[in-house]
């Protein structure tokens, strides 16, 4: 058995930044974990190969929900990065922190050191902003963050000026003083190429040696002695292995596969362990319980002028466009697929922004989830306009289903669940046609595509929602991060309630999700735990 000051399972978004940092300063020893193999792939780091990667099982846990009552019964398809990187190394790379006001939140839940002042100092550190540092961006981390103006689309531009007459401020920058607004957004990215937190973080710690790193290695338990954690056992070229940690094992293997870890290693609600056939070895509910994620709905356009469509579509400007990628890391290949959007009230009286708008100057028809890459857009010019409520307040939960680690767990969204939500994913709707209908975008547009003109009423409208939103890919809260064991896993400190030498460390700790896309703040979560775990062995 080797042994190891700690052990990171998990080689994703904070797991990355957990290994770098805690190996650092060389006088610990670190083991990081990772189930998936290396990030070294084309489509991995070309930004748009993401289209690739989210039906690719080699790099991909490809989850699939349970049937979702509200959605009319469909499924819902989760891909997770299963690789160095985790899904940083397959998400659409949109940099977006969240709103102060989501920290606030978190720290008034009874999570002390979580407010906007204390995380700030975090998202600086971890980034390089290619537009430099002020109060709120950072110049010097190890994330870099790249604006794409000289290669978007100029339908962008007509997008923003559709804002304009509706009288939405533009926004410079939604990582800076305010959210609020409509812009461009910014990538992780650097040269034309994706920066997961693999090539940030990992990459550059390789060579060290206080770090270990394995790969293809499936944890499969936790190891304890009575109450502490002492190691993790996993599964790695089909032998079983076993690790020990001198000082802490801290499990950052995302919003699913963290507490499927948990569940596995008998921590978690009592009665669904035993029913699963696992020995309870620690009696926590909420492990599993508070699921969130974002769901959006999108409209689809065709346009009388030409989009990305037509340069991506024919052979021959595939051919020209990967050229120019290969040649120069510059034109539509080195962009993410969502290029401008922002963020915005849907209804004036509101305090702060509850929308999020994506803008793309590409359309497609997806392949049923799972079944193939969405690699060709549409053979005719057309864009799409996607909004998300960005705080919704249903409430979904995830369980094992045997004691088989290799058997994906179930997972239940249980989106809509609420009035709330049903009348925000409404409203959504209504705000994606009402920029539509701005004399900027309605003069460019032939015919709404979906859900189509014929759908006006509410009922029609909501149907369609329920036939046609999906997720944005931003599950989190499956280790809820509070004060209270009875609901919550973690401690403002991320230690699992009522045991010792036990962390969870990524984005299922967040209390709620954050308003926008969630890489950000789990990298923010790696940097603030890396802190935590230093101080304490101090």
């Amino acid at each position: 058995m080797s042994e190891f000051d700690y052990i990171v399972v998990g080689a994703g978004s904070a797991g990355c930044v957990l290994a770098n940092r805690l190996s650092a300063c060389g006088r610990h020893s670190v083991l990081l974990l990772e189930a998936g193999g290396s990030d070294l792939s084309f489509w991995i780091w070309m930004p748009i190969g993401y289209g690739k990667t989210f039906y690719r099982r080699s790099v991909n846990w490809m989850y699939q929900t349970e049937p979702v009552v509200s959605l009319d019964g469909r499924t819902s398809y989760w891909p997770r990065g299963k690789v160095l990187g985790g899904s940083s190394s397959i998400n659409a790379m949109v940099y977006i922190r969240g709103q102060p006001e989501d920290f606030e939140d978190w720290k008034a839940m009874g999570n002390p050191g979580w407010g906007w002042d204390d995380v700030l100092p975090y998202f600086k550190r971890s980034e390089t902003n290619d537009r430099g540092r002020d109060d709120w961006r950072g110049d010097a981390g190890p994330v870099h963050v790249a604006s794409m103006d000289r290669d978007l689309h100029p339908l962008c531009q007509e997008f923003l000026a559709a804002g304009d007459a509706l009288q939405y401020p533009r926004n410079p920058d939604f990582n800076g003083a305010t959210q609020e607004g409509l812009g461009f957004y910014q990538n992780t990215a650097k040269g034309g190429m994706r920066m997961s937190t693999a090539r940030a973080y990992l990459r550059p710690a390789r060579g060290r040696a206080s770090l270990s790193v394995e790969t293809r290695a499936h944890a499969t338990r936790l190891l304890f002695e009575g109450t502490r954690a002492t190691g993790i056992e996993y599964r790695q070229n089909g032998r079983l292995q076993t690790a020990r940690a001198r000082r802490e094992v801290i499990v950052s293997a995302g919003a699913i596969n963290s507490p499927q870890l948990l569940q596995l290693s008998g921590i978690g609600p009592g009665a669904l362990l035993r029913d699963r056939g696992v020995e309870v070895r620690h009696d926590l509910p909420g492990v599993g319980r508070n699921l969130q994620d974002h769901l959006a709905i999108d409209f689809l356009y065709r346009s009388k002028v030409p989009t990305l469509n037509d340069q991506l579509y024919p052979w021959y400007g595939k051919l020209w466009q990967g050229l120019r990628y290969v040649l120069t890391r510059r034109g539509p290949l080195s962009l993410g697929v969502n290029q401008a959007g922002g963020f915005l009230k849907s209804r004036p009286e509101l305090a702060r922004p509850n929308m999020q708008v994506f803008f793309s100057p590409v359309s497609y028809t997806k392949a049923p989830p799972g079944k193939r890459p969405l690699m060709n857009p549409d053979p005719f010019p057309g864009f799409l306009m996607g909004t998300q409520p960005t705080r919704p307040t249903s409430r979904g939960h995830l369980e094992i289903r045997s004691s088989d680690p290799l058997e994906p767990v179930a997972i239940h969204p249980n989106y809509l669940d609420t009035d709330h939500d049903l009348q925000e994913m409404l409203e959504a709707a209504r705000l994606t046609r009402r920029i539509a209908a701005a004399p900027a975008l309605a003069k460019l547009i032939e015919t709404e595509i979906l859900p189509g003109r014929q759908v006006q009423s509410d009922e029609e409208m909501i149907a369609d929602i329920r036939a046609r939103a999906g997720t944005v890919f931003h599950p989190v809260a499956t280790c809820r991060m509070g004060p209270n064991p009875a609901c919550d896993v973690v401690d403002a400190r991320l230690k699992v309630h009522g045991l010792q030498g036990l962390r969870v460390a990524d984005a299922s700790i967040f209390p709620t999700v954050t308003s926008g896309n969630t890489n950000a703040p789990a990298i923010m979560v790696g940097e603030k735990a890396a802190d935590m775990v230093l101080a304490d062995a101090s």
